[in-house]
């Protein structure tokens, strides 16, 4: 049964990349210049570095880990992508002819574009309905395979909050940026009394990164555990 997931790489304290650059919404050319690429590329250094990741990019070298085994594992499981605009428009340039998703990606935008096809299997469908039309339409081209949320943190919460993911996964990495776009803020849309509940299902650890595998859950109510308090916190509280 084709499942969604979403995997993103972040720090200790939640980032997954630098401040966001705004100076140039629509284009995102000097993106490796401008100050979200930093933190970005040190949460992702262990992929960089995966021989798996490398060989899908067309690069040499790379090294033959426990992460290169879980990049594999990612391109092998996915069927299908879907992405948001910010996304495709960094990406585009570096990725050139041969982009290494060999699947159909599905983007989430305002701005229509026609079909892009690319050598290797790849072709980006610009989608302006939204991401649950984003996610259909993936679903309908993954066959047997998963849909992945290819990113980024923005459409991550979109398609959890709407209750669409299945799994996640988030790769830690051992590090503090202290600023930076953090992966789960307020736009899940959560109340002060509910939260989506995770279950963690493999943890793996490396030298420089630790994998936390989890099945999401549906949003339930946060209940106030008052047991040790007699039952009344209010009276304890002011003994």
């Amino acid at each position: 049964m084709t499942k969604v997931t979403a995997q993103m790489s972040v720090s200790l304290d939640g980032f997954y990349t630098g401040p966001r650059d705004a100076r140039h919404p629509h284009d995102l050319s000097g993106w490796l210049r401008g100050p979200e690429a930093p933190g970005f590329f040190r949460v992702t250094r262990w992929a960089v570095d995966a021989m798996a990741w490398r060989e899908r990019q067309g690069f040499a070298g790379g090294e033959q880990s426990v992460d290169s085994e879980i990049v594999a594992e990612t391109f092998a499981a996915a069927g299908a992508y879907v992405m948001g605009r910010r996304m495709f428009d960094a990406g585009e340039v570096p990725w050139g002819d041969e982009p290494p998703f060999r699947a159909p990606v599905f983007v989430v935008t305002h701005r229509p574009r026609e079909v892009l096809e690319r050598r290797g299997g790849t072709s980006f469908t610009f989608v302006t309905d939204g991401p649950e039309r984003a996610v259909e339409l993936a679903r309908a081209a993954a066959g047997d395979k998963d849909v992945a949320v290819a990113g980024g943190g923005e459409l991550l919460r979109q398609v959890l909050a709407a209750g669409l993911l299945d799994q996640l996964e988030l790769h830690v990495s051992p590090v503090l940026l202290g600023d930076g776009q953090r992966l789960f803020d307020a736009g899940l849309g959560l109340g002060a009394d509910d939260g989506i509940e995770l279950v963690p299902v493999r943890v793996v650890e490396a030298p420089g990164v630790t994998h936390l595998r989890y099945t999401v859950g549906g949003r339930s109510k946060l209940v106030l555990d008052d047991r040790g308090a007699g039952g009344d916190l209010v009276t304890a509280a002011r003994q």
